[in-house]
């Protein structure tokens, strides 16, 4: 099932890709929503980073954009998921309120949360969700958590974020952060999956919109890093100059500090400046395919049942063998 993204637009906007999407196809779709910070960040926290950021814009030729908080029409785009439902919805960036739950399923919607620990995944279910979007710590991107349970930015490994999450929630979890191929696809589904949730393995993908320079870094053995340089908010993408000289210093200030930077890295996108863009990207980037991306995800389900053939077979070997096989030397 395929996704609208809705972030960083308005409720027209979203409206019209909708509206795209179903002249395309009969298929479900969902709509994923960013959830709005409660609070603007303390000025104190960024300006010094902002003056940082200063000799980045003028190398780029533009001035950094206006520091704010902004909603992104969140009122509008309720009304326009209950006026015109997807079959799910799913938010990123925190828990909406039970009674945002109570509206969705009143016009039918399923709604999910992304979550990335034990508190989350807690918080949600009690607010009303009918699914967890499971992040592993592997994914691209930025982090979609809320609530902060102690750990490092890094967070918690997918495989044992749902290992801990099937013990602890009735709830179906789609698994999210690394899945690149088949057999990531059958191992997240061994671990407790009820589905599994692709981004990074269609960036290279035709239909997608990725820039050329950051296609050119996905296919290379670069290692990538959790930052909050770009947008203020944790995000992992592959190394580069921008992330290595701004991260230690970055602040917590989200959406402000994405506000501010967003003329800079549409320059340098526009530029192909790869050392200074935003390179988003899971830790399994290598892996992505340059095939159209129904290709791709029909070859991982493809792939995923062979493996857990495959694996099934080996087990009832063992079984009926009374052991396990010698490993080839």
């Amino acid at each position: 099932m395929g996704f609208v993204a809705a972030g960083y637009k308005r409720a027209d906007a979203v409206a019209q890709e909708m509206r795209a999407v179903r002249a395309g196809t009969a298929a479900p779709f969902g709509v994923n929503l960013f959830v709005p910070s409660a609070e603007p960040a303390d000025r104190d926290t960024y300006g010094e980073y902002l003056r940082e950021l200063a000799p980045e814009a003028e190398r780029q030729g533009v001035e950094l954009g206006e520091a704010r908080l902004d909603d992104e029409d969140w009122d509008a785009k309720l009304e326009l998921l209950c006026g015109d439902p997807p079959a799910v919805t799913s938010f990123t960036f925190g828990c909406p309120a039970p009674e945002v739950f109570d509206r969705l399923h009143t016009a039918g919607v399923a709604a999910w949360v992304t979550v990335t620990n034990r508190s989350e995944a807690a918080a949600a279910e009690v607010a009303g969700a009918d699914g967890l979007v499971v992040q592993g710590s592997e994914a691209g991107g930025h982090r979609g958590g809320f609530l902060d349970d102690g750990s490092d930015e890094g967070g918690i490994g997918l495989l044992a974020l749902l290992r801990v999450l099937a013990g602890s929630t009735r709830l179906p979890l789609i698994a999210t952060g690394g899945i690149a191929d088949g057999a990531a696809l059958a191992a997240v589904l061994c671990a407790g999956a009820t589905v599994a949730q692709v981004g990074t393995a269609l960036l290279l993908a035709p239909e997608a919109g990725t820039a050329g320079a950051h296609r050119a870094a996905l296919a290379e053995s670069r290692p990538t890093r959790v930052t909050r340089a770009f947008t203020g908010r944790p995000a992992r993408g592959i190394v580069n100059r921008f992330l290595v000289e701004h991260s230690d210093s970055a602040p917590c200030a989200y959406p402000e500090i994405h506000y501010a930077t967003s003329p800079l890295r549409a320059a340098a996108r526009q530029r192909g400046d790869a050392e200074t863009l935003h390179l988003w990207a899971g830790q399994a980037h290598e892996l992505a395919r340059a095939q159209p991306a129904g290709e791709i995800v029909r070859e991982m389900a493809a792939e995923a049942a062979a493996v857990l053939e495959r694996v099934s077979g080996d087990l009832r070997d063992r079984g009926t063998s009374g052991g396990y096989r010698s490993l080839p030397t």
